[in-house]
């Protein structure tokens, strides 16, 4: 499947599930952050997992923090070694994206399952933070 086919997939919620797992979400990270700037493309994948996870009845599969946490993540490899000319090649130059203890190297495995993690972006952090104090 061409990239150009698999967003169209995506978007159009006609992309079988067994075939949207992990590679697949930083495959769709890499191509709308190679069609526009970090903003824009956190914007896109958002709206196309929501809307994919809402059409097959899992609404609230959707997770914000591990979201924008990859889509950083993938960010700062093209940033650092290039968008490798193609999503395989960049796959294969960047196999830690695919290892499934990535982000518990940022985060704590209870604030990664948190329902506060699952609504809003957690910055990844040491100490914990309470917010402004009045």
């Amino acid at each position: 499947m061409t990239d150009e086919e698999f967003l169209r997939a995506l978007e159009s919620c006609t992309l079988p599930e067994s075939e949207f797992g992990h590679h697949a979400h930083v495959r769709a990270g890499y191509l709308y952050l190679k069609q526009s700037d970090f903003a824009e493309a956190l914007d896109r994948i958002r709206r196309s997992i929501r809307a994919y996870a809402t059409y097959h009845g899992k609404p609230d599969r959707y997770h914000e923090t591990i979201t924008v946490a990859y889509l950083s993540l993938i960010q700062q490899c093209i940033f650092e070694c290039g968008d490798a000319g193609g999503w395989t090649a960049f796959a294969q130059r960047n196999p830690q994206l695919f290892n499934p203890e990535l982000l518990g190297q940022f985060y704590e495995r209870d604030v990664l399952e948190s329902n506060m993690a699952r609504r809003v972006f957690l910055l990844p952090r040491s100490k914990p933070f309470r917010g402004a104090r009045t």
